[in-house]
């Protein structure tokens, strides 16, 4: 894949990652998983997320614009999305990536709300790809790897809570397949939008999209993995981080 052009790259690896929504979606809607494995896979996804942004995508806005642009975008990234966030979460999104929900949270049935929620969790993630393409390096597999194991669990439970609401197969599929193309698109945004910004707005724009994923970890990833792990939600964690520190300095 290396000798395609960057922003094909870009496009690929996002539509890859954002498959993995489509894959959670079929196994939620055709198996019984137990609640336990989602969430543990949601912890292991969340450590390598946070391995990921912490030493591949901030060290590199770092270095190339420095310290006080980086910090503003980070923080900037995180403001908006709680902000987006605490208005979905009164519109019904809430528990988007629950399978099961929880009792009296009759409005989480609400799709267009879970659809912009999953919109809302995963466009960052996916503009990510896209930026790790801009140091002419190949694609971060570290974040690549991150961002399809943080879908795949969404996916899975998203679609499994949609179809205890009511919600048709086809609804569901379409519904995930409309977001992975727009995971897709958002990492070639991700590349071709910003491929010729300077490097202070570059590094505020990947430190923007680490903010904004490492809140949507702590807010809706980490909840859920320990609501069902409790004492080992921590381990399971710790392990991701590790994969992926590992995948990023070994690889």
């Amino acid at each position: 894949m290396d000798a395609l052009p960057g922003w094909l790259q870009a496009g690929t690896w996002g539509l890859v990652a954002g498959a993995a929504l489509l894959l959670g979606a079929f196994i939620g809607i055709r198996f019984e998983v137990p609640q336990r494995l989602v969430a543990a896979i949601m912890a292991f996804g969340s450590g390598v997320l946070i391995s990921a942004l912490s030493f591949e995508l901030m060290d590199e806005a770092i270095e190339t614009g420095g310290f006080a642009s980086t910090a503003a975008g980070f923080l900037a990234g995180a403001v908006v999305y709680t902000a987006a966030n605490w208005m979905l979460a009164r519109r019904g999104a809430r528990h988007r990536k629950r399978s099961r929900r929880p009792a009296g949270a009759q409005d989480d049935g609400n799709a267009s709300a879970i659809a912009v929620g999953a919109l809302l969790d995963g466009i960052p993630e996916s503009i990510v790809i896209g930026l790790s393409l801009l140091g002419g390096q190949g694609v971060s597999t570290a974040v690549v790897v991150a961002v399809f194991l943080s879908n795949l669990p969404e996916g899975l439970s998203s679609a499994a809570g949609m179809k205890q609401a009511g919600r048709s197969h086809v609804h569901i599929y379409g519904v995930w397949g409309c977001i992975a193309l727009a995971s897709g698109l958002a990492a070639l945004a991700g590349y071709t939008v910003f491929h010729h910004l300077p490097p202070e707005m570059l590094a505020a724009t990947t430190a923007v999209a680490a903010g904004g994923v490492l809140a949507m970890v702590v807010d809706t990833m980490i909840p859920e993995a320990f609501e069902e792990t409790h004492d080992f939600a921590g381990l399971i964690v710790v392990l991701g981080f590790l994969a992926a520190f590992a995948l990023s300095k070994l690889g």
